[in-house]
Protein backbone atom coordinates (compact mmCIF):
# COMPACT_ATOMS: atom_id res chain seq x y z
CA UNK A 1 0.00 0.00 0.00
CA UNK A 2 1.17 3.57 -0.71
CA UNK A 3 1.95 5.81 2.21
CA UNK A 4 -0.29 8.48 1.97
CA UNK A 5 0.41 12.25 2.99
CA UNK A 6 -1.61 13.69 5.31
CA UNK A 7 -4.25 16.62 4.19
CA UNK A 8 -3.79 20.12 4.88
CA UNK A 9 -6.52 20.15 7.73
CA UNK A 10 -4.86 17.47 9.74
CA UNK A 11 -4.76 17.78 12.92
CA UNK A 12 -1.11 16.52 14.79
CA UNK A 13 -1.36 15.12 17.75
CA UNK A 14 2.57 16.28 18.82
CA UNK A 15 3.11 18.90 20.92
CA UNK A 16 4.69 22.09 19.40
CA UNK A 17 7.65 24.45 20.51
CA UNK A 18 5.38 26.77 22.11
CA UNK A 19 3.78 25.03 24.98
CA UNK A 20 1.24 26.15 27.87
CA UNK A 21 2.86 25.44 31.75
CA UNK A 22 0.00 22.24 31.38
CA UNK A 23 2.28 20.54 28.98
CA UNK A 24 -0.45 21.44 25.66
CA UNK A 25 -0.14 23.62 22.65
CA UNK A 26 -1.05 27.28 23.91
CA UNK A 27 -4.48 28.08 22.49
CA UNK A 28 -2.38 31.46 20.32
CA UNK A 29 -1.00 28.15 17.96
CA UNK A 30 -4.90 26.65 17.70
CA UNK A 31 -6.48 30.29 16.83
CA UNK A 32 -3.70 31.22 14.16
CA UNK A 33 -3.98 27.42 12.75
CA UNK A 34 -4.69 28.33 9.13
CA UNK A 35 -5.10 24.55 8.87
CA UNK A 36 -7.77 24.37 11.53
CA UNK A 37 -9.97 27.44 9.76
CA UNK A 38 -9.81 25.85 6.48
CA UNK A 39 -10.76 22.86 8.40
CA UNK A 40 -13.97 24.93 9.34
CA UNK A 41 -14.69 26.14 5.81
CA UNK A 42 -14.47 22.39 4.42
CA UNK A 43 -16.94 21.70 7.39
CA UNK A 44 -19.22 24.48 6.66
CA UNK A 45 -19.57 23.05 2.80
CA UNK A 46 -19.73 19.48 3.66
CA UNK A 47 -22.80 20.42 6.35
CA UNK A 48 -24.45 21.85 3.32
CA UNK A 49 -23.63 19.09 0.77
CA UNK A 50 -25.17 16.56 3.32
CA UNK A 51 -27.97 18.90 3.45
CA UNK A 52 -28.18 18.50 -0.32
CA UNK A 53 -27.71 14.51 -0.37
CA UNK A 54 -30.48 13.90 2.06
CA UNK A 55 -32.96 15.87 0.18
CA UNK A 56 -31.95 13.88 -2.71
CA UNK A 57 -32.26 10.42 -0.21
CA UNK A 58 -35.96 11.95 0.56
CA UNK A 59 -37.02 11.95 -3.10
CA UNK A 60 -35.33 8.16 -4.40
CA UNK A 61 -37.18 6.84 -0.88
CA UNK A 62 -40.58 8.74 -2.50
CA UNK A 63 -39.43 7.40 -6.12
CA UNK A 64 -38.77 3.94 -4.18
CA UNK A 65 -42.38 4.47 -2.65
CA UNK A 66 -44.33 4.93 -5.56
CA UNK A 67 -42.33 2.26 -7.75
CA UNK A 68 -43.41 -0.63 -5.29
CA UNK A 69 -46.79 0.91 -5.40
CA UNK A 70 -47.53 0.35 -8.69
CA UNK A 71 -45.29 -2.42 -9.65
CA UNK A 72 -44.97 -4.49 -6.47
CA UNK A 73 -41.25 -4.67 -6.73
CA UNK A 74 -38.29 -2.91 -5.78
CA UNK A 75 -36.26 -0.84 -8.43
CA UNK A 76 -32.58 -2.14 -8.10
CA UNK A 77 -30.96 1.32 -9.40
CA UNK A 78 -32.88 2.97 -6.64
CA UNK A 79 -31.34 0.54 -3.75
CA UNK A 80 -28.06 1.66 -5.39
CA UNK A 81 -28.67 4.97 -5.63
CA UNK A 82 -29.75 5.04 -2.09
CA UNK A 83 -26.96 3.12 -0.91
CA UNK A 84 -24.32 5.49 -2.44
CA UNK A 85 -26.28 8.78 -0.45
CA UNK A 86 -26.41 6.61 2.65
CA UNK A 87 -22.45 5.56 2.45
CA UNK A 88 -21.30 9.71 1.15
CA UNK A 89 -23.88 10.47 4.14
CA UNK A 90 -21.92 8.23 6.43
CA UNK A 91 -18.42 9.85 4.94
CA UNK A 92 -19.78 13.44 5.55
CA UNK A 93 -20.89 12.51 9.67
CA UNK A 94 -17.17 11.02 10.11
CA UNK A 95 -15.30 14.04 8.71
CA UNK A 96 -17.47 16.41 10.48
CA UNK A 97 -16.58 14.68 14.01
CA UNK A 98 -13.25 14.31 13.39
CA UNK A 99 -13.22 10.78 12.80
CA UNK A 100 -11.76 11.00 9.74
CA UNK A 101 -9.47 13.91 8.20
CA UNK A 102 -10.05 12.58 4.79
CA UNK A 103 -12.31 14.90 3.10
CA UNK A 104 -14.95 13.06 1.44
CA UNK A 105 -16.33 13.56 -2.37
CA UNK A 106 -15.32 15.47 -4.50
CA UNK A 107 -12.28 16.62 -2.50
CA UNK A 108 -10.49 13.89 -1.20
CA UNK A 109 -12.73 10.84 -1.60
CA UNK A 110 -14.74 9.27 -5.03
CA UNK A 111 -18.02 8.49 -4.93
CA UNK A 112 -18.42 5.69 -2.30
CA UNK A 113 -19.31 2.22 -4.26
CA UNK A 114 -23.02 0.99 -3.53
CA UNK A 115 -22.01 -2.31 -1.71
CA UNK A 116 -23.93 -5.42 -3.76
CA UNK A 117 -24.61 -6.82 -0.47
CA UNK A 118 -26.32 -3.66 1.15
CA UNK A 119 -28.02 -3.75 -1.82
CA UNK A 120 -29.16 -6.84 -1.88
CA UNK A 121 -27.84 -8.11 -5.22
Amino acid sequence: MAEETAPTDHVVDEPTANETQSGGPAIEDNLKSRSTWLRLVFMFVFYVLGGVALSVATVVVVLGFFWVLFTGETNEQLKRTGTGIAAYVAQIVEYLTYNSDVRPFPFDAPWPAPDSAAAGE
